[in-house]
């Protein structure tokens, strides 16, 4: 006969119940995102749906619009005026990847080297927005007059004498050319580039660069390895930024450009106000919509990141 005592058995508790969210608490992240979702559908959505049946519309201002689904429009639209729409890329394209060597630069000092002085800097590269943007472009008209300090001194370089030659400016002048247009865009979209890179920028952790200081990399090893990899949200980001509303603006090359400068943005605002022309100018709208929207989409998947700033 055992001595031992055998323990008694554990008590059996039961499982306490799952408690499930009411459903006023399921549905709050919903009430939330309404006047969001009604914001967009009122002021994005309903617009682009009344644009995209005016550019099927025929008439005129006088005996009125009706739709009739006249898709011809957007073919005469592409072949009478894609000189403009080629123009347009070529000048975005050109002012976004001026922004990106002026910007890159500047957010890396800011990121890295602005130290106490980060916010000043900060302010600083803001400032432009305190003026209105029709300010800052009239701005451009005295800085690149003609007899100006900055005409005078390009062609002290003979600087006019290369871009004349490559079809930018005129010997002696550089307003009315697609110089002038270039540099509106670039001053005016420069911001946009420069906070996406330095938020970008201000992510890294600092010990990667020490880390590959310790394995001997040379600081031109480092940018390219981890800086600049690390940094391309910001790329990414900074350049969808300017390029795409510097292909659709029309501002600078009604300011500072010539009839043989007009981008398409000129052209789609002389047709709905002057020419009163709505569906030709829908039509355009929407062929420039769609191209950016092509160029921006394989943009992104050829960058290689999903992480945009």
């Amino acid at each position: 006969m055992s001595l031992t005592k055998e323990a008694p058995p554990a008590p059996v508790t039961a499982e306490p119940a799952i408690r499930r969210p009411s459903t006023r608490k399921r549905l709050v992240p919903y009430w939330l995102l309404l006047p969001g979702i009604l914001w967009l559908i009122v002021f994005f959505a309903l617009p682009l749906v009344y644009q995209a049946s005016t550019s099927v519309q025929t008439g005129s201002l006088e005996k009125g619009f009706e739709v009739t689904w006249h898709f011809q429009t957007y073919w005469d639209a592409l072949t009478d005026y894609y000189p403009q729409f080629i123009r347009s890329l070529l000048y975005a394209g050109t002012a976004t990847v001026l922004c990106l060597l002026l910007g890159y630069p500047l957010a890396y000092l800011i990121a890295f080297k602005a130290g106490r002085w980060r916010n000043v800097v900060l302010v600083l590269v803001i400032a432009p927005f305190f003026t209105s943007f029709l300010i800052r472009t009239l701005a451009w008209k005295t800085i690149l007059a003609d007899g100006g300090a900055v005409v005078d001194v390009l062609n002290t370089l003979h600087v006019l004498d290369v871009t004349s030659w490559l079809g930018w400016t005129e010997s002696n002048r550089v307003l009315a050319t697609p110089m002038a247009v270039v540099c509106g865009l670039t001053y005016n979209f420069l911001p946009f580039m420069i906070l996406p890179l330095y938020t970008s920028l201000e992510r890294i952790d600092g010990r990667l660069h020490e880390a590959a200081g310790d394995l001997y990399a040379t600081p031109a090893t480092t940018f390219r390895k981890v800086t600049f990899p690390l940094s391309m949200p910001g790329v990414v980001s900074g350049t969808l930024l300017t390029f795409i509303p510097a292909s659709g603006d029309y501002v600078n090359a009604e300011l500072l450009g010539s009839t043989d400068t007009k981008m398409v943005g000129s052209v789609i605002q002389t047709q709905f106000l002057r020419v009163l022309d709505y569906p030709t100018a829908a039509a355009l709208s929407f062929i420039l919509m769609a191209v950016v929207l092509i160029m921006v989409t394989a943009y992104i998947r050829r960058s290689g990141t999903e992480d945009l700033v």
